[in-house]
């Protein structure tokens, strides 16, 4: 069940203005509706959201009216459908469940749009549609649909198309299939817009949009024996600009950025990027927070950046031996990286996505808490999506957290983060200040103020 509350808070941000919470969208609170990944097309029109239970959720920018002069942001829902169903490998005794991954928009070439989804094993290319007229008149049928007599037909009719409530339609047009081993956890739309990547934890393949029997395999770390295994692939992007090249980032905490020109099979990297560990900062943790669980290029094409458990890293592409940022998301965790180990949070896939100019990055936190980063300015906000804080015109302040002493009136103890309410997924309109946030079942949008 969908229900979709407007509402309007404002909260204050050095970093970005004023930013309004246009709209808020919740689920009922089942697992199945635990939101997996979050997605704006390349015109920041449509916003696509696809959960565990396999569904796919597009929601449309309302148009400003002259009766509602400040509905411009509002996002309301255009179309749901069910993108995969669960699954059982009889050869291997394996369910596969029908969690959406990943979805990527393929940039608009019709009235219609096209999306790619994926859960662990099957990517599928779906086609949206709408219709708002229907065609009556026919001369060989009844309005209900029934073959005329073709004795009976005296005269020539020539139908006429006649308007109808809109109806959207969520069409398969592609079924990628059985070219993954292992989960997928990452596509790409290629900047070719005829093929792009899937990656699982140990190869990365090349499709092209219209195949679907093959595909190319041009990253494959498996090693003949899998006891010799030291890391796994965490995701994986395409170049925005160079459809020659992209990178993929591992476990190890290393990025790998190849050139398909250089060769078929991409084993040796043109380029490897890794920040040296300091040795006295090394703990038995040191491995696991180092573990890249997102990776994505600038809109320019000039940075990247990457996602680790405790930071966000920008790379500058010319200079591979450190980053030239990094912003620590939640450095108040290091000293609870023994309970988050035993509760399996420090496994948490954390993304991060860039705004349309690039000056600006975001990712989520514990408690509901998501971090924007300034680039300009250096200045960073702690901001809080939650229920409780989303009444029509509150003010949702910056929130801070106390990691000792005294703690201030606004602050939150460190003690008292609910580690279950987490910002894993985050999307950024490629032209607009308004950010889609996820926090488990709920839906957040929240756009510039408007004045």
């Amino acid at each position: 069940v969908l229900l979709q509350w407007v509402v309007l808070s404002l909260f204050p941000s050095e970093l970005l203005k004023c930013y309004t919470l246009i709209t808020f969208l919740f689920l009922l609170s089942l697992s199945a509706d635990i939101i997996s990944t979050v997605e704006f097309n390349y015109s920041g029109e449509l916003l696509a959201t696809g959960d565990k239970g396999g569904r796919v959720v597009i929601f449309q920018r309302e148009q400003e009216s002259k009766n509602r002069p400040h509905s411009r942001g509002e996002y309301n829902v255009y179309s749901t459908f069910q993108s995969h169903e669960p699954e059982f490998d009889y050869l291997k005794s394996l369910e596969i469940e029908e969690k959406i991954n990943k979805i990527r928009w393929l940039p608009q070439q019709n009235a219609a749009h096209s999306l790619l989804s994926t859960n662990d094993k099957t990517i599928k290319l779906w086609k949206i549609s709408q219709r708002d007229k229907r065609a009556e008149g026919y001369n060989l049928k009844d309005e209900d649909g029934r073959l005329r007599d073709p004795f009976r037909i005296t005269s020539l009719r020539v139908p006429v198309l006649l308007p109808m409530d809109r109806m959207v339609e969520a069409s398969p047009r592609r079924i990628f299939a059985n070219a993954h081993t292992y989960h997928i956890n990452s596509i790409s739309v290629n900047s070719d817009h005829e093929t792009y990547l899937s990656a699982d934890d140990l190869r990365v393949n090349l499709w092209h949009l219209e195949i679907t029997d093959r595909s190319f395999n041009i990253v494959d770390i498996k090693p003949a024996n899998m006891e010799e295994l030291t890391e796994v692939i965490t995701a994986a992007e395409c170049h925005p600009h160079q459809c020659n090249v992209f990178v993929y980032s591992s476990s190890k905490g290393t990025i790998r950025l190849c050139d398909m020109r250089a060769a078929a099979l991409c084993d040796r990297q043109s380029k490897f990027f890794e920040e040296p560990e300091d040795p006295s900062s090394r703990s038995f943790f040191s491995e696991i927070i180092s573990s890249i669980s997102d990776v994505k290029f600038s809109h320019s094409g000039r940075y990247m950046m990457t996602r680790d458990y405790l930071s966000v890293k920008v790379w500058d592409l010319n200079m591979e031996n450190r980053p030239v940022e990094t912003y620590q998301v939640h450095e108040y965790l290091r000293s609870k990286l023994c309970s988050l180990y035993e509760n399996d949070c420090i496994f948490d896939k954390f993304e991060c996505c860039w705004n349309g100019a690039d000056s600006a990055i975001m990712t989520g936190s514990y408690n509901n808490f998501f971090r924007m980063f300034d680039r300009n300015t250096r200045r960073d906000v702690t901001l809080e999506a939650s229920r409780e804080n989303s009444k029509p015109r509150a003010i949702l302040k910056a929130r801070k957290v106390s990691t000792g002493g005294k703690r201030k009136k606004d602050e939150i103890s460190v003690d008292s983060l609910d580690f279950n309410k987490k910002i894993l997924h985050t999307a950024w309109h490629p032209k607009e200040n308004v950010i889609a946030v996820a926090a488990t079942n709920n839906l957040y949008i929240f756009q510039d103020k408007i004045n």
